[in-house]
């Protein structure tokens, strides 16, 4: 019962951060406006996230999720059901989807990380380690996935088609397709299978 007390506290913390990092931006957010917000002392939200930073980390933690629930990317159903999908293609056109649907949660926050890490070392550190290392390090397992179900193109190395494939999944990417260009959801999403699969799989 004190577990679920303060998973809910958690949530509406995070829940309301949220909301303020979206109309405010990261800088204008003080962690008094997200405690009042919440309901919560500005002492609860320092115990439970430690710093702003932390709470930015929390929301993007969640966001990237879906949920709040404590289960790691990869470990959830769609990355799990790539996984074991048996056909190379259809393992793409997975992957395409579900990087679509995610950026689509992410990219505002990841806009306002962004913008936050240009004039905020801690936020540029953050961004590296989502955007570096962990996106980076996920993309190399799923294409090892991939890989055991067929040859890569011209018999491309799973590191050079993680490249790849971190580099077509970016949020920069998404960026000059749904935004400046202008693109719906769903074109951007068919383009990303399609660039996924000449990208990376054997003709």
């Amino acid at each position: 019962m004190r577990a679920d007390r303060a998973r809910a506290t958690r949530r509406r913390v995070v829940d309301a951060a949220t909301t303020h990092f979206l109309d405010a931006g990261y800088a204008s957010t003080s962690l008094a406006a997200v405690a009042g917000s919440a309901g919560v002392s500005v002492d609860t939200v320092y115990k439970t996230f430690g710093s702003k930073i932390g709470l930015l980390k929390a929301v993007l933690d969640v966001t990237i999720g879906g949920d709040d629930a404590p289960v790691g990317v990869l470990e959830r159903a769609g990355p799990q059901a790539l996984r074991e999908e048996p056909d190379q293609r259809e393992q793409v056109r997975m992957l395409a989807s579900g990087v679509a649907g995610q950026l689509e949660r992410i990219r505002p926050l990841d806009d306002i990380l962004r913008s936050a890490a240009a004039v905020d070392q801690e936020a540029a550190g953050l961004r590296e380690d989502i955007q570096v290392r962990q996106r980076r390090a996920a993309m190399r397992t799923i294409v090892g996935w991939i890989a055991v179900r067929g040859p890569l193109r011209d018999g491309l190395s799973v590191e050079r088609a993680a490249q790849v494939v971190w580099t077509l999944t970016s949020p920069e990417v998404h960026l000059l397709m749904r935004d400046t260009g202008g693109w719906s959801q769903k074109s951007y999403r068919d383009w990303l299978a399609q660039a996924l699969a000449d990208g990376i799989l054997a003709r």
